[in-house]
């Protein structure tokens, strides 16, 4: 969630023959500077027709966590904001 769109490209471009990859990330908490795209919204953006490649979003119903941490996700998505790692700040 936190890599440049050059720095997914980079890793992407490096899978050997027989390898698998998998790559985990929260769009919504993505952590980047201001005006800094998301690597991982990029490669959605770019590789969601590619045949062998596949993208899979969850929701707060598969959080595996204490089960407060699903409400929590749900309060977030509904007042439309985002839980950015390391803010200590309100926003």
């Amino acid at each position: 969630q936190n890599t440049t769109p050059e720095q997914m490209k980079m890793f992407l471009t490096r899978i050997g023959f027989g390898a698998r990859a998998v790559i985990t990330g929260d769009v919504s908490q993505i952590d980047l500077p201001k005006g800094t795209t998301s690597g991982l919204i990029d490669a959605e953006r770019v590789l969601k027709r590619v045949p062998g490649i596949a993208f899979t979003r969850f929701t707060s119903a598969d959080v595996v966590r204490h089960p407060l941490v699903a409400r929590i996700v749900d309060a977030y998505d509904a007042a439309g904001r985002t839980v950015r790692a390391g803010a200590g700040k309100a926003a």
